[in-house]
């Protein structure tokens, strides 16, 4: 069974009072979610090899800087995997640039 979950001219005039309308239910969840100004919300995941490729680390560095406090810490995914929050790596990127 496939939903459609975009709402067509005729729906968002008969839908008073609600806010956030968004063509998808999962955009309006990410703004409920939001929990300041300053917090993105999170668009992907990046794993390792993309995190090295990106900075020009080595695996070893990105670690020792982890524990050091100089890098974003990862997130565990389950098990043994672990990855990264893209914007928060752009971010460190950016500010090493100033």
């Amino acid at each position: 069974m496939r939903r459609d979950y975009t709402f067509t001219m005729a729906n968002r005039d008969q839908t008073e009072g609600l806010s956030d309308q968004c063509e998808f239910p999962f955009e309006a969840q990410q703004h409920r979610r939001e929990a300041g100004p300053n917090e993105k919300p999170i668009r992907r995941f990046i794993r390792l090899r993309e995190v090295l490729h990106r900075t020009g680390l080595g695996r070893s560095t990105v670690y020792r800087w982890m524990d050091e406090g100089r890098f974003p810490r990862s997130v565990r995914l389950g098990g043994r995997s672990v990855a990264w929050i893209e914007h928060e790596i752009d971010e460190w990127l950016q500010d090493r640039c100033r």
